[in-house]
């Protein structure tokens, strides 16, 4: 028994000895679910700079946001392999090499080269084949030349746009070498031989001949991870969800009216409290789908999932792109604690510093470009939701109005559309969905009950 667990404490002993002095990888962590790559935004710690546990070591950008990283236990950032700004980087792949306070970190130059070198080994892997061809286009290239070179001060061999081209811009053919067949001079041979000073110009003129040399001054704006992620998944979307979109006009005056009390009795309290029309309409939208369940459900292939709680998608513009932080279990929540989740979310989206939990998942999303001033739009479904609320701008518009001596009056009407996914919400669903959602906009009084 003694014996036993003496081994026990030497084992135990043994392997916090062993750990304390070997240093490893660390490598790109998966901030998601499906994160598949990310960028270093920036180290927060320097090369030989100890740190404790939950220390930041530093921010992953992600295809959604920027994330801080931080550590699980003590240590030391023995040396830094991806620096900042670099990106494209997939998890799993060394990013630094870490140890423990008091290890030798020597070996921290040697570890960090051969992360360093693994990669060289995959990218020469496809470089292969294309090395090959290489020297078959040098070989030919000599046979081209010397057939061009053949007819010179007979016959110039080229192809009717390339003596357009060459024409037009003055350029004399006998000083082309063509790498068409048998040495014909082409098109793409008179373009590059246009910017002989600038080679940028010339492999951009390569790429787009057609329209290079009527092209304005312009500037290559590098893809980021988030905006390759919206336009991959906004694309999926319209190729594959069958999209169907209802419209509805809404009379907002009560809202005015209420949303006005609310906040003269906010601002009592506090100065910086005030709800917004937003705020009214994720509360609508809670207790429409509240009503019309149908609506607040996703498709999943072999199951349409329909949810019980409501949690609310925002689309937030943000300088880097498109996000959507989530306000949960909107239909138990007051306008009060909407306004307020909702602001500081939107905050965290602009400032980049949402969590994952903060923006993946959502039942049903909302999307309102009224404070721009838009009228009406239609949006695109974010899958695998089932519905997406495209809200306009509420402009004052001329009703019929029975009770009034002129037969009219001045309201303010709110545009809205629905854009549904026919497969889970069919089109009287959508209609009913939107009716309820008309409803308590216009009794906006019906929140309270």
């Amino acid at each position: 028994m003694a014996t036993a667990l003496a081994r026990a404490v030497f084992a135990r002993r043994f392997h916090v000895s062993a750990s304390r002095h070997a240093l490893s990888k660390f490598a790109m962590p998966a901030m998601s679910p499906t994160m598949t790559e990310g960028g270093i935004a920036s180290w927060k710690k320097k090369e030989g700079e100890t740190f404790a546990a939950g220390d930041v070591l530093l921010e992953i950008e992600t295809d959604k946001a920027t994330i801080d990283v931080e550590a699980q236990d003590d240590g030391i950032l023995a040396k830094i392999i991806a620096q900042d700004g670099q990106k494209n980087i997939a998890v799993g792949s060394p990013i630094a090499i870490i140890g423990e306070e008091g290890d030798d970190v020597a070996g921290a130059e040697q570890l960090a080269a051969e992360a360093a070198s693994e990669k060289p080994k995959e990218e020469k892997a496809p470089e292969a084949p294309k090395s090959e061809p290489a020297p078959e286009k040098k070989t030919e290239a000599p046979k081209q030349e010397t057939k061009a070179e053949l007819p010179t001060g007979d016959r110039i061999f080229a192809s009717p746009i390339a003596k357009k081209i060459a024409l037009e811009k003055g350029i004399p053919l006998a000083k082309i070498k063509g790498t068409g067949p048998n040495g014909r001079i082409i098109r793409e041979d008179v373009e590059k031989y246009q910017a002989p000073a600038a080679g940028a110009s010339a492999a951009t003129s390569a790429g787009v001949p057609s329209s290079s040399t009527s092209l304005p001054e312009y500037t290559d704006i590098p893809v980021t991870n988030m905006r390759r992620t919206i336009g991959a998944r906004l694309t999926q979307s319209k190729q594959e969800l069958p999209h169907y979109y209802l419209t509805l006009d809404i009379n907002m005056d009560k809202v005015f009216k209420l949303r006005e009390v609310f906040n003269k009795t906010l601002g009592e309290k506090d100065k910086s409290a005030k709800l917004s029309v937003n705020d009214f309409v994720l509360k609508a939208v809670a207790c429409a789908l509240s009503d019309v369940p149908e609506a607040n459900s996703a498709w999943l292939g072999e199951v349409i999932r329909q949810y019980k709680k409501v949690d609310i998608s925002v689309a937030v513009a943000t300088p880097t792109g498109l996000i959507t932080p989530i306000i949960k279990d909107v239909g138990a929540k007051g306008l009060a604690s909407i306004s307020t989740e909702g602001k500081a979310l939107a905050k965290k989206a602009r400032d980049g510093k949402l969590q994952p939990q903060e923006y993946q998942g959502g039942t049903f999303t909302v999307s309102n470009l009224g404070m721009f001033g838009i009228s009406h739009f239609t949006a695109i479904i974010n899958p695998p939701q089932s519905c997406i609320l495209a809200v306009g701008a509420t402009q004052p518009t001329l009703v019929p109005a029975p009770e009034e001596e002129r037969g009219f009056k001045v309201a303010q009407i709110m545009k809205v559309t629905l854009s549904a996914d026919h497969r889970t919400v069919d089109g009287a669903v959508g209609a009913r969905w939107l009716s309820a959602f008309k409803g308590y906009l216009e009794n906006p009084l019906t929140f309270m009950l």
